[in-house]
């Protein structure tokens, strides 16, 4: 329905005489709307940056050999033999056939990268000082789509090859060595090694910049005594929270252990979907009670104009008319609110990004607002204007032409 310009001016004047009551409510929706663009704006880019610090240092999903399982032993009927099973201790085992297997894994569908890995515990000594590290083997230009370690090298450089390896500053600081010097790694397999420091990095983890220690393939498969074998195989999608079902199909298809990065952070990802759930519901408690602060005041300029209705009505004004003047009041309120609110959101996005930072001084979270975000919320303001315009509208609509002048 398109209005006449006659609605608007009606409409336009009406806000124009009931100045504070349209100052308080364009207020009110300037706050909502303020309010669902910061915090939607805030917990995204929260909820974005915590997901890309816990899944910048592991893959999405990580294949494994099934575990050992101790099996009963049949015993005779009446032997009167109790059989107590006990879980098997998880020895270091390979992927049997992985050669054969990486081209369905690093093939399937919503898979964008694979990597074969070779992990293993060990010891990390230099002198007299020792810690007990995690081998990585690794083949580094697969490995760099799965985790992008080039980009966390704070000294050195990103170079596995022969006997050069990756250092975490953390290990580096414990054992008290840097670029270019020596490393003596052992094993409980009885492998032993002497490394060459090419790089530190720094994956925003200090326990994992203390444990981590990046060899190539064949280093670790001799060190861990798995020739020409891999432990696990890094998988990477396209999106993330598809992981957990390409996970179970993949399960499915080979009867290996497959886990995405949703089981094994479950409880990050309860946090986030709760996270979520109260900030759905903070915006519609705002969105309620914007809808009822425009209602409330356009019910009170029905009650205020009954008299000005009533001769538009005595002059031929249409209900349809009368429905429409309220109903752009309603739209006018949104539309001004909500342009108003985003600008106002926007500038609470960037002083809280000023005054909260990171203990490195980088801001928490990016105070820049989707168009998405700020569009939806324009919009949700200018429905919400006019659905609560509504039961006014109808109501001044309705009114006795007669009866609205003899009592307004």
């Amino acid at each position: 329905m398109i209005a006449a310009p006659i609605e608007w001016v009606i409409a336009l004047r009406f806000m124009r005489e009931g100045r504070m009551q349209s100052a308080l409510i364009i207020t009110g929706v300037t706050v909502g709307v303020a309010v669902i663009v910061f915090l939607t704006t805030l917990i995204d880019t929260l909820q974005t940056s915590l997901i890309d610090r816990v899944l910048g240092s592991q893959a999405h999903i990580v294949v494994r050999p099934p575990e050992e399982i101790a099996r009963r032993v049949p015993t005779t009927a009446g032997s009167g033999v109790t059989a107590r099973v006990e879980p098997r201790a998880q020895r270091l085992r390979s992927i049997d056939q992985w050669e054969n297997l990486y081209p369905q894994f690093s093939g399937a569908s919503g898979v964008t990268a694979a990597s074969p890995l070779v992990s293993g515990p060990g010891f990390a000594a230099r002198g007299s000082a020792s810690k007990s590290v995690v081998l990585m083997g690794i083949d580094p230009d697969r490995y760099r789509r799965i985790v992008k370690l080039d980009t966390d090298i704070v000294a050195g450089a990103y170079r596995v090859g022969g006997t050069d390896a990756l250092i975490g500053i953390e290990l580096a600081a414990d054992l008290g060595i840097g670029v270019g010097d020596k490393l003596r790694v052992t094993t409980a397999e009885g492998g032993e090694d002497v490394l060459t420091v090419a790089g530190i990095f720094d994956v925003g983890s200090r326990d994992l910049n203390r444990r981590w220690v990046f060899v190539t393939l064949r280093v670790a498969q001799t060190l861990l005594n798995l020739p020409g074998g891999v432990t696990s195989i890094d998988l990477v999608v396209e999106r993330i929270f598809d992981a957990q079902g390409i996970a179970e199909r993949l399960q499915a298809q080979t009867g290996l252990k497959v886990e995405s990065w949703m089981q094994t952070n479950a409880q990050l990802l309860a946090a986030l979907r709760n996270q979520t759930i109260s900030n759905s519901l903070i915006r519609t408690f705002v969105v309620m009670i914007v809808a009822l602060g425009i209602s409330s005041v356009l019910v009170v300029s029905v009650v205020q104009k009954q008299k000005e209705i009533g001769i538009l009505r005595a002059m031929g004004a249409s209900r349809q008319r009368i429905m429409v003047v309220f109903l752009l009041q309603g739209a006018t309120f949104g539309l001004a609110g909500s342009v108003a609110g985003a600008g106002l959101g926007t500038v609470l996005l960037h002083v809280f990004s000023t005054i909260y930072r990171n203990a490195d001084g980088t801001p928490i979270f990016s105070p820049e607002v989707s168009p998405r975000v700020m569009a939806v919320a324009c919009v949700t303001a200018i429905v919400v204007g006019l659905v609560a315009a509504a039961v006014p509208a109808r109501r001044a609509a309705s009114l006795d032409p007669a009866t609205a002048i003899r009592h307004g």
